[in-house]
């Protein structure tokens, strides 16, 4: 009788069987890297895809605080004409009263 072991086949000594089995390996290797690539493209063009929004919402907000500012300014500008209009009548008057 021939024990077990005698009809076992080994792929160490197949010279193309190990070729085979290291492209398979290799393969695989590529496969997982070229995944984790795509996963991590993805979530950065997640992450830029929001920081694109932040920066919309942030201009958005400097334009309208721009228009506040110009519109506070055109009435400080109002505001000191009249003061100068004031004045220059209260020197004319000062000047009369002399």
């Amino acid at each position: 009788m021939t024990p077990a072991n005698d009809s076992m086949v080994t792929l160490a000594g197949d010279p193309a069987g190990t070729w085979a089995a290291a492209a398979g390996s290799i393969g695989v290797f590529v496969l997982l890297i070229v995944i984790v690539w795509q996963v991590s493209a993805a979530w950065r063009a997640r992450v830029g895809g929001r920081r694109e929004d932040d920066y919309h919402r942030l201009a958005a907000k400097y334009a309208e605080l721009l228009e506040d500012n110009t519109e506070i300014l055109r009435r400080y500008t109002d505001e000191l004409a009249e003061t100068r209009k004031s004045v220059s009548s209260m020197e004319r008057m000062m000047r009369e009263l002399d």
